[in-house]
C-alpha cells in the first residue's frame, strides 16, 4: 500500500506548499528518547462483526509525541482508547493480535486494567472535571492508590497544576469548584488530574475541538512543555496542530494505518498517495 508519489512538477508545486503550511520550527532531540514503549502487531479491534482497526503494526516511541491523523471515523480514536484499554467498556468490543507496553501485553490474561489506567492516562475531548474542588479533582487520583496525607497531597496537588501551566491562575481558589473554570482552564485540570499519579504515557483524544484559539494555543504550548517527560499521543483533525506538536505523525483510513513516519517527513515527502491526497485536501 505504500507506492511512490509522482514526481510531476505539478507534485512538487504541492509539496512545497505543503511544506510551507505545515513544517514547524526545528525542534531539540528527546535526552533518553526513542526507545518503543507502545508496540502494536496486527493489532485489530472488532465490534461484533465489524472491524474497525485492521491489523495495524506500528512502535510508538518513548517521550516522543505522536499525532494520529486521518477523517471522521477511520478508527483514530478507537485505537488511541485501546492504548489503556477504555474500549473495555463497550460489551461487543474486542481485539487480535498484540499490543505492547513496555514488552508487556496490554490484553494479557494477567494485566491489572487499574495499574495500566495509571500508568496511561487519558484526556478525553471534553473537558470532565469532576464537581468537586480544585484540590479534590487533583487529588482524587493520589487518594484512590493510597495517599492519605494533607501535605503530600497539597504537594502532589501543586506539582501536577504547575506542570499542567495552570497553578498561577487556581492558586489561591484551590477550594473552588471546577466547574467555575473556562474551558480551557477545565481541560489544562484535567491533564493535571492526570499527572497527578504520575503516568508514563498521556493520551489525549482531540483535547482542543471544543476550544477556542487561545485556549487552544495553551493545550498546545503544555503539549510542547510536556514532551520529554512523557510519551504523548494526540489524536486530532487538524493538520497544522500535528505539525506543531508532534515528532510522528500516523495516518489512518478506514481502519487502516496507511503510512507512519516522522512528522516532517510525512506532510513534505509521503509515502503513499492517499497520504498526499489527504493532508492537500483532495479529500476528507
Amino acid at each position: 500500500m505504500t507506492t511512490d508519489v509522482t514526481t510531476t512538477s505539478e507534485s512538487v508545486s504541492t509539496k512545497k506548499a505543503t511544506r510551507d503550511i505545515y513544517l514547524p520550527a526545528e525542534r531539540k532531540k528527546v535526552a533518553g528518547g526513542g526507545a518503543a514503549h507502545i508496540v502494536a502487531k496486527d493489532f485489530s479491534i472488532h465490534y461484533g462483526e465489524f472491524e474497525a482497526v485492521k491489523k495495524v503494526s506500528a512502535d510508538v516511541l518513548s517521550k516522543y509525541v505522536t499525532a494520529i491523523i486521518g477523517p471522521s471515523g477511520c478508527g483514530k480514536s478507537t485505537f488511541l482508547r485501546a492504548i489503556n484499554r477504555m474500549n473495555d467498556l463497550i460489551p461487543s468490543c474486542y481485539t487480535s493480535g498484540s499490543l505492547l507496553f513496555d514488552g508487556e501485553d496490554i490484553y494479557g490474561k494477567y494485566t491489572d486494567e487499574v495499574l495500566l489506567r495509571k500508568k496511561i492516562g487519558m484526556v478525553f475531548q471534553k473537558p470532565n472535571p469532576f464537581p468537586k474542588s480544585i484540590f479534590d479533582n487533583i487529588a482524587y487520583g493520589p487518594r484512590l492508590h493510597g495517599v492519605s496525607d494533607k501535605k503530600k497531597l497539597l504537594e502532589i496537588v501543586e506539582r501536577s497544576l504547575r506542570k499542567a501551566a495552570i497553578w498561577d491562575e487556581v492558586c489561591d481558589r484551590l477550594d473552588k469548584n471546577a466547574l467555575g473554570l473556562s474551558g480551557g482552564q477545565q481541560q489544562r485540570l484535567c491533564v493535571a488530574r492526570t499527572l497527578a499519579v504520575e503516568p508514563e504515557v498521556l493520551l489525549l483524544d482531540e483535547p482542543t475541538s471544543a476550544l477556542d484559539p487561545k485556549a487552544t494555543a495553551k493545550i498546545e504550548d503544555l503539549i510542547q512543555e510536556l514532551r520529554g517527560s512523557y510519551t504523548i499521543m494526540i489524536v486530532t483533525h487538524n493538520m497544522q496542530q500535528a505539525s506543531r506538536v508532534s515528532d510522528s505523525t500516523m495516518f489512518f483510513y478506514e481502519g487502516v494505518l496507511v503510512e507512519h513516519a516522522s512528522t516532517a517527513e510525512l506532510f513534505t515527502n509521503p509515502k503513499d498517495p492517499m497520504t498526499e491526497d489527504y493532508i492537500t485536501g483532495r479529500f476528507s
